[in-house]
């Protein structure tokens, strides 16, 4: 068995004292993010009701009806951002990895980064298996 001596400074490393930091530059890189807010976990959860015709712009019977009754409805999300993450997630749901370039593109341009992409498709392919397992319990 070993005994350390605390009463005498230790071997090693440099005390914390001795030790300096240098602040970092103010022109540095911004922190990627790596996860999602509330909000865009929310855009996620909705886009597994979501069609993949959703994805497409209305039909032409949509059209029509628009053009008979006046009525405007509008299914895409306000913010591009939101919206260019609610398209990948329906095409992740119903696809799994086999998603589009151009829903990655888009997904890409919105400012999510790759960490979030992977968190994103793992988290949905889980949810996938999780779906199409039966509890008999």
């Amino acid at each position: 068995m070993a005994f350390l001596d605390f009463t005498q400074p230790m071997a090693g490393p440099a005390p914390l004292a001795a030790v300096t930091t240098t602040p970092a530059p103010a022109d540095s890189a911004p922190a990627i993010a790596t996860g999602f807010t509330a909000q865009e976990w929310r855009i996620v959860a909705l886009a597994r009701t979501d069609g993949l015709r959703s994805l497409n712009g209305p039909g032409r019977f949509v059209r029509l009806r628009r053009w008979i009754f006046g009525e405007e409805t509008n299914l895409t999300l306000a913010s591009e951002r939101l919206e260019a993450l609610r398209r990948l997630a329906v095409e992740a749901w119903h696809r799994g990895y086999a998603v589009s370039l151009s829903a990655l593109a888009a997904f890409r341009a919105a400012g999510f980064s790759t960490a979030q992409l992977e968190l994103l498709l793992a988290t949905i392919s889980a949810g996938r298996h999780a779906r199409g397992r039966r509890s008999f319990a």
